[in-house]
């Protein structure tokens, strides 16, 4: 069973910027590809972000690219956002997600149902 805890979440000004953290209690994290997504209140989850196992590939939804960076560190467990130039339209709860079997290089998923495991999701509110 994988474990997803998500942190780093806040209350932010428009522009300024926040790091998430999505700490993975499981046996071997690089046999895991994960992403993070995101839902805003009456919204349906979206995709944001995606990294492969090893984290040679990342691939961003156009509403966050350029803005957000993904990233993981397998000996630490963990997978990052970085999002800077923070809009109000990215209030949302962000969830990272933990995709597992079997592993292929340099592959992402930017489906939701394509996830196995999900955090309980931390709160992002950008202010005007």
């Amino acid at each position: 069973h994988v474990q997803l805890v998500e942190s780093g979440g806040g209350l932010v000004q428009a522009g300024g910027s926040l790091r998430l953290s999505c700490a993975a209690s499981v046996v071997t994290f690089s046999n895991y590809a994960m992403g993070w997504f995101r839902q805003a209140p009456g919204k349906e989850r979206e995709f944001g972000s995606a990294i492969s196992w090893s984290g040679d590939s990342t691939y961003y939804a156009d509403s966050v690219k350029g803005r957000f960076t993904i990233s993981r560190d397998n000996a630490a467990d963990a997978v990052y956002l970085q999002m800077n130039s923070l809009k109000p339209e990215d209030t949302a709860v962000y969830y990272c997600a933990a995709r597992g079997g079997t592993v292929y290089t340099g592959r992402y998923y930017v489906s939701s149902y394509e996830y196995d495991y999900w955090g309980q999701g931390t709160q992002v509110t950008v202010n005007t």
